[in-house]
């Protein structure tokens, strides 16, 4: 039984119907005993990371993911998801969980190609992600393959080395990270075809390690 974390940060109906097609059995949860007790983790969200990480202590999910990431279960961060996991957010100005060095930035919306034409900010739609180093939840993957991006923001880890994949959208930012038992992507998987799905098959058959 794989846990959705749910922290009132929405896309959640969206990831429990993509693993339906994956013949996967999924809960949606608040309940941070189930968190602790699943066999794996997945971690969505939207919004903003003040609010998040406020709904994430007030559930006492913060308490729960922290204590699932250090017994080893196997964990998928999707967009905020993505970038709560680190240790401090510019968005809101926000200590977050802390389970991977670093800080959330936000992108600068600078278009390189065309000097004073600003790029559209949120960084919305489908865009490549060059995935420049090997990890079992992206197996199967072209080197170069397209994923769908709802963000404003983007996880800037600590250590380059677990950067697994890098988009472009007027800078590189890190697109995809892996840490131990925890995998999380910018984009979104739930949402972007046959590839997407092929992630998130990848992660539930992941052990949790590399």
């Amino acid at each position: 039984m794989i846990a959705i974390i749910d922290y009132q940060a929405g896309n959640l109906a969206s990831v429990k119907r993509s693993l339906q097609a994956l013949k996967a059995e999924a809960v949606v949860t608040q309940d941070p005993a189930v968190v602790i007790r699943a066999p794996r983790l997945i971690f969505p969200g939207v919004g903003a990371a003040g609010q998040a990480m406020t709904n994430l202590k007030r559930l006492g999910l913060d308490q729960a993911l922290q204590q699932a990431f250090a017994a080893g279960t196997p964990i998928l961060g999707i967009c905020l998801g993505a970038q709560i996991i680190l240790d401090y957010s510019e968005e809101n100005q926000v200590p977050c969980l802390g389970l991977i060095p670093g800080r959330v930035q936000a992108l600068t919306g600078i278009n390189p190609e065309v000097p004073g034409e600003p790029l559209k900010i949120p960084h919305m739609g489908w865009n490549e992600v060059d995935f420049v180093r090997p990890h079992p939840v992206f197996q199967g993957l072209p080197d170069q393959v397209n994923f769908y991006f709802v963000h404003s923001y983007y996880p800037a880890p600590a250590q380059a080395q677990w950067v697994l994949g890098i988009t472009t959208h007027g800078e590189r930012f890190p697109s995809a990270l892996g840490y131990g038992n925890l995998v999380a992507t910018q984009f979104h998987p739930e949402k972007s075809g046959r590839f997407g799905l092929l992630v998130l098959k990848n992660f539930l058959n992941w052990d949790g390690k590399c």
